[in-house]
């Protein structure tokens, strides 16, 4: 039998409850007072008057101005008891699905808590569906308790995120939604609130490939995203710095990892941090080009370099004076990376023809420089089961500020990934490739559950262009000029045919202290026009020396992809030098993996089965290049209680 006392619940179960009834009850007599004033009996001043009187003496017989402004305040309570009850219908209602800060402190919530610790989490398993290839289990410890266990802990901690902090698919998949948290009356009177049997869930990452980019990343700064362009599904995707989801289960831990800005080992940089692209923004620019017919456009390269506008700086190559290409084509200058051609390709394009281009890709056109800086999220993107899932895994926005009368030399910027195209994330520019990538010129939402069936983001090109454009990706990796041909002679001598892009993007970043890892601040004193200070403040002190980030976006196998990936290096300098070879890597490992197989390739042997656990799964991956055909369902367990190329 429950009692009352037994549940630390109860108590404020039952404030509320009287809270609610206690207002209720009072706007209802307030109410009803006010209807009763209305069909009030004339006064027996007013009965006696001559009929003659004026209207506004005749009111003033019948009410007094106490009277109305008592009944004015009556109004004015009965709208703020409103407001204060909606106060409180937002916060239990709404806020679990639109309120950013509330998701990330949901952990905290005592009713959230004893449900979660009341169940048993399905198990979490790999593309595979192998058993042994979990990536979230229960195991018993030694002392005899049943505990959480991740057999890749800091490899898909930012993917399967903890108990704090901003919710990933743990929570997403297995969380207290705002429909399954007890009502105050439940608690009340002691129901069994516990929630339903969860079921294992099958993701599309391989724990392989995920290794293979932990391994490629580390001791680094950066991100890999891997796609299959044509479906969708995420391969791996990995942020570097990471954390551990055995540490974080102390809070001490958790907030001491919280309050680390340089390294910021909480952040996702794949979907969270915002980046200056590069040449790689470049693939973008091309699509436009060719989607309003301006692929056979030649420009000019010159020493000189090329003047936007009238006064405007002039943009040049890396190589400055020194890297002329001459009258180009836009094969050669993807393949060699030619910033002056794509300054000129953006302006032609003019600021309405590219931003209905990068929309098709996801990526939010903005009216001004300071929208382009917003930090909204975009849960939209994905194909998922539920919407916890989307938000858990919403990248933010990457914007680019497009409006007309844009200054020609800001969009020249822009061609080439600079100035206000600089808010990418990895995983946006990922899409970019896997656009390209898709044989029917497709956006595909990405997914990252792996029954569910590929859904179409937008129809971005045509299939013809979309295989022009391989083909020109194709030049960076294999051509002549290619900035990228030496890394992947290599992969192509083992008969991978790839396509790619190189980026080199500079940023101007915050210096730290070696000792404490704290930022540094300087003080800065504001004048007025005469000089005479008016106050003074602090800001983060600036490195003078740029961080050079390199970037590789690439396409695996060229005829027809089954990876699109994205790769970034915080301070890798050139995108050849860095990014390139790590996906290199990825593209190697994916071949010993299967991944690259052909569509309707012989499926992979089914893995074995682990002893103790359900029988019946559907283990092997569908071909690649094709949409997955649903697994068997997995059996639930009862619960127990300034400017660069290249």
């Amino acid at each position: 039998m429950i009692f009352l006392a037994d549940i630390p619940e109860a108590k404020p179960a039952l404030l509320s409850l009287l809270y609610v009834g206690g207002v209720a009850l009072l706007v209802l007599i307030l109410l009803a007072s006010l209807l009763l004033m209305r069909r009030r009996r004339r006064s027996a001043l007013e009965a006696v008057a001559p009929a003659d009187l004026p209207p506004e003496i005749r009111r003033r017989l019948g009410a007094t101005s106490t009277n109305r402004g008592l009944r004015a305040l009556r109004w004015l309570f009965v709208l703020l008891a409103l407001g204060v009850f909606s106060f409180h219908v937002y916060w239990a209602q709404y806020a679990a699905e639109t309120n950013d800060r509330f998701q990330e402190l949901s952990y905290k919530d005592l009713r959230n808590r004893r449900l979660a610790e009341s169940t048993l989490r399905g198990w979490i398993l790999d593309r595979t569906g192998s058993l042994d290839h979990a990536l979230a289990l229960y195991r018993r410890a030694p002392n005899g308790q049943i505990v959480r266990d991740y057999p890749l802990d800091t490899e898909v901690s930012q993917i399967l995120g903890s108990d704090r902090g901003d919710p990933g698919l743990e929570r997403a998949l297995f969380g207290i939604q705002s429909s399954a948290a007890p009502e105050s009356w439940d608690v009340l009177m002691g129901k069994n609130v516990m929630q339903q049997a969860n079921l294992d869930v099958r993701l599309t990452i391989d724990q392989e490939l995920q290794k293979e980019a932990v391994a490629q990343l580390k001791g680094r700064h950066g991100a890999a995203v891997v796609l299959n362009p044509q479906t969708g599904e995420v391969l791996a995707i990995y942020s570097n710095p990471s954390y551990s989801l055995r540490e974080v289960q102390d809070e001490e831990a958790w907030v001491k990892l919280n309050a680390d800005d340089r390294d910021q080992p909480l952040v996702n940089r794949a979907l969270r941090a915002r980046y200056i692209p590069g040449s790689t923004f470049k693939t973008a620019v091309m699509l436009a080009a060719f989607n309003n017919g301006m692929q056979d456009l030649k420009f000019d390269c010159k020493a000189s370099g090329f003047y936007a506008e009238p006064g405007a700086k002039v943009i040049m190559d890396s190589g400055g004076t020194g890297e002329v290409h001459g009258h180009i084509g836009i094969d050669t200058a993807i393949e060699v990376s030619c910033n002056q051609y794509f300054a000129q390709m953006a302006i032609k394009l003019g600021p309405e023809k590219l931003a209905e281009a990068i929309k098709q890709l996801g990526m939010t056109p903005v009216g001004s420089p300071q929208e382009a800086l917003g930090s909204g999220k975009q849960p939209e993107i994905w194909n998922v089961s539920s919407p916890a899932v989307a938000r858990a895994l919403a990248p933010v926005e990457a914007t680019v500020a497009l409006y007309p009368r844009e200054r020609p030399y800001d969009l020249g910027l822009i061609g080439f990934g600079q100035g206000y195209a600089g808010q990418m994330t990895p995983f946006q520019m990922a899409l970019v490739a896997a656009t390209i990538g898709n044989l029917e010129g497709k956006t595909m939402k990405p997914k990252i559950e792996y029954d569910r069936p590929p859904e179409v983001f937008a129809q971005s090109t045509t299939p013809e262009r979309a295989a022009e454009m391989r083909r020109i990706m194709g030049l960076v990796t294999s051509g002549p000029s290619g900035t990228a041909t030496s890394v992947f002679t290599q992969v192509h001598a083992q008969g991978i045919i790839t396509g790619g892009k190189t980026g080199t993007a500079e940023k101007q970043v915050p210096l730290y202290d070696p000792k404490t890892g704290e930022m540094l601040m300087e003080k800065k004193v504001e004048r007025d026009r005469r000089g005479n200070p008016i106050r003074e403040y602090m800001v983060p002190r600036l490195d003078p020396e740029f961080r050079i980030d390199s970037w590789f976006l690439c396409l695996a196998p060229l005829d027809r992809p089954q990876l699109a990936i994205a790769v970034i290096i915080e301070g890798g300098g050139y995108g050849a030098k860095a990014a390139a070879p790590v996906a290199a890597a990825l593209v190697l490992k994916a071949r010993d993996l299967g991944l690259l197989a052909a569509p309707g390739a012989p499926q992979q042997q089914q893995p074995p089965q682990v002893a103790g656990r359900p029988q019946g799964r559907q283990n092997q991956p569908a071909p690649q290049g094709q949409a997955p055909q649903p697994a068997a369902t997995p059996a639930a367990r009862p619960r127990t209680t300034n400017q660069a190329n290249q």
